[in-house]
C-alpha cells in the first residue's frame, strides 16, 4: 500500500434544491418550528386528543423536535459558510467578482444541513456530498473512506486522507496520486516534509505563452516545489500518475454501477460516511472474492 491514489465522488443526497433557505428565512422557520413543538405538547395531551394512543402521541412529538433539530442544524452551518465565503471574497481581490461573492447569502438545506449543491459529473449542479476515496494501485483495495461537505478537492483533502490510511493499514505511504482539482503548494510542501511523493499534475498557466512550461523551474521555487516539477516532468513520473485514472476511475465506476454508491436515502455527514463504508466494504469483499476464485 505504498502508493495509493485518491479521488473524490459527488454523491447526490435526499434533499431537494428547494430545501436551501438564506439565515433570514431559516431563523423564522426556526421560531415557527419551536412553537409548533410547544403548541404540539399542550395538544396530544389534552382530553380533546384522548383517543390517540401514547405512540401516536410520541410519533407526533418526535417529528415536529426533528423538524426543529433539523433548521437548527441548518442555522449552525452558517458561519463556517460565512467564513468560507469571507476567504473565497479575499482572494479574489476587489473586482468585480469578488463584489459578486460579497453579496451572495449563504443557503442552507433545511433537510439536510450539512449536504452543498455541488458540480456533479454530469455538469450540473445538485444537492450532493463529496465521498473521498484511497485506493492501492497494486491491489486494487480501498483503503480509505472520508464524507465531507467541501465542494472543492482543494480543500486541504489529501493530507488527512493520507494519514486515514496508515492509521487503518499500520503502513506507510510513500506515493500520493491525485487530479489537478486537488492541486495546493502547501500540499506539496507538506507531503515532501514527512517524505511523500505527491504525484499531482500542475494547474494550467493563466498565460497562454506559459502554457506547457509550468513545470519548468523558476527562481524562488522551494526544495519541494522542485522535486515536484521534476517528478512530475519525468518519464517515470508520468507512467506513475497514469495509474492513477486506471485505478480511481475503475473504482468509482464500480461503486457507482454495483455496490449503491449512487444516492444516499440517510441525512447527515456521519450517516452518508457510514452507507460509504458499506459500498467499500462490499466492493472490497467482492473483489478479492473473485481474485480468490480465479
Amino acid at each position: 500500500m505504498s502508493r495509493v491514489s485518491q479521488d473524490g465522488v459527488r454523491v447526490r443526497v435526499g434533499a431537494g434544491a428547494s430545501s436551501f433557505r438564506r439565515e433570514e428565512r431559516l431563523e423564522q422557520l426556526l421560531q415557527e418550528a419551536r412553537q409548533h413543538v410547544e403548541q404540539l405538547r399542550d395538544q396530544v395531551d389534552s382530553p380533546e386528543h384522548a383517543a390517540l394512543s401514547a405512540r401516536q402521541r410520541a410519533a407526533r412529538k418526535r417529528a415536529a423536535a426533528e423538524k426543529q433539530q433539523r433548521l437548527e442544524q441548518a442555522i449552525a452551518q452558517l458561519p463556517e459558510l460565512k467564513q468560507k465565503q469571507a476567504e473565497a471574497a479575499r482572494r479574489a481581490g476587489h473586482g468585480k467578482h469578488g463584489e459578486q461573492i460579497r453579496e451572495r447569502q449563504p443557503r442552507v438545506s433545511t433537510t439536510d444541513g450539512e449536504a452543498r449543491v455541488m458540480k456533479m459529473p454530469n455538469g450540473g449542479f445538485n444537492p450532493a456530498v463529496n465521498v473521498q476515496l484511497a485506493t492501492d494501485t497494486a491491489s486494487r483495495a480501498i483503503l480509505g473512506v472520508e464524507v465531507t461537505s467541501e465542494g472543492r478537492d482543494n480543500a486541504g483533502l489529501s493530507e488527512p486522507m493520507r494519514r486515514q490510511v496508515e492509521q487503518r493499514t499500520g503502513g506507510k505511504v510513500s506515493q500520493q496520486l491525485i487530479d489537478g482539482g486537488y492541486m495546493r503548494a502547501e500540499d506539496i510542501e507538506q507531503a515532501h516534509g514527512k517524505g511523500v511523493q505527491l504525484f499531482v499534475p500542475p494547474k494550467p498557466a493563466r498565460n497562454g505563452q506559459n502554457r506547457g512550461h509550468e513545470l519548468e523551474p523558476k527562481r524562488g521555487d522551494s526544495e519541494a516545489v522542485l522535486a515536484w516539477k521534476q517528478r512530475m516532468g519525468s518519464e517515470e513520473g508520468k507512467q506513475i500518475y497514469k495509474e492513477r485514472a486506471a485505478t480511481s476511475e475503475t473504482v468509482n465506476a464500480d461503486l457507482r454501477s454495483y455496490r449503491g454508491l449512487s444516492q444516499f436515502t440517510v441525512r447527515g455527514l456521519q450517516k452518508a460516511k457510514c452507507v460509504a463504508l458499506w459500498c467499500a466494504l462490499a466492493y472490497n469483499l467482492m473483489h478479492f472474492g473473485h481474485a480468490l476464485m480465479s
